[in-house]
């Protein structure tokens, strides 16, 4: 087993997540069971309505179980407060989200040095330094002071990448990241995101779209608030491949 001495960075165990919706209970998660290991890029995919999303809240600290019990990089997040929540999500959590949800008037660098103003053991000067090392990580050195509206999507993308990566994060937490782009630059960020695996990152990528499961590590799937298959994957494609055979547009 590749994975057996590696450390568990999520252990999910037999949890559940019910709503109150009007009188009628609606079971979104029904004893959802699983760990991923440190340097796996884990696809987790489903339909419309399959708990994809509530999944993602566990997994990043924004709710808690109904039941059940989820640990993060080996801490118990039932039990936890919201402030304390709050503070396990900042540490060990990089978020990357379809719509980017960079900060519109602001450059990069501030985009990226944003978790890390709510770390007080962190200098001005060493959270401006790291948020230029994590642009420069991702491709944009170039583009330190650009702002949103200067960028296209694929570059604003990155910017949401490289903040997700400046604090150092256990786990990098995606939600449909290719979901608003091209199929070209859906290739970029997916080379991106194995070059961030071969460095050994934790990934986490929800999205329904199945043609991102050929690019991870390992594909889980859910319906109807149950994994109905956790199956890892031995070939592998490589995105870097798959953007070389594109055509070249006339634009370009």
């Amino acid at each position: 087993m590749e994975n057996q001495d590696k450390k568990i960075v999520i252990e999910l165990r037999d949890v559940r997540r019910n709503f109150l919706v009007g009188e009628e209970v609606v079971h979104a998660l029904r004893g959802v069971s699983f760990t991923i290991h440190e340097g796996e890029f884990v696809t987790i995919m489903g339909k419309s309505g399959s708990g994809k999303s509530t999944l993602l809240n566990q997994l990043g600290c924004l709710d808690t179980p109904t039941s059940g019990e989820y640990y993060l990089d080996g801490v118990s997040v039932k039990s936890m407060s919201k402030s304390q929540r709050a503070v396990l999500r900042n540490r060990k959590i990089g978020f990357i989200f379809q719509n980017y949800n960079l900060l519109p008037k602001t450059t990069s660098v501030e985009n990226v040095e944003l978790p890390l103003m709510y770390n007080s053991s962190v200098s001005a000067k060493e959270r401006h330094e790291r948020a230029v090392e994590a642009l420069k990580a991702v491709g944009l050195g170039d583009r330190l002071n650009h702002r949103s509206n200067q960028m296209s999507g694929g570059q604003m993308q990155r910017v949401a990448i490289a903040r997700a990566l400046v604090n150092n994060p256990a786990v990098i937490l995606a939600d449909e990241a290719t979901g608003n782009l091209d199929t070209r630059t859906s290739y970029e960020i997916l080379v991106l995101f194995q070059k961030l695996h071969a460095e050994g990152r934790t990934i986490i990528f929800v999205t329904h779209n199945p043609d991102i499961a050929k690019y991870s590590s390992r594909n889980i799937m859910l319906r109807d608030g149950r994994v109905i298959s956790d199956e890892r994957n031995n070939n592998i494609l490589n995105a870097a491949e798959g953007l070389a055979a594109l055509p070249v547009s006339e634009d370009e």
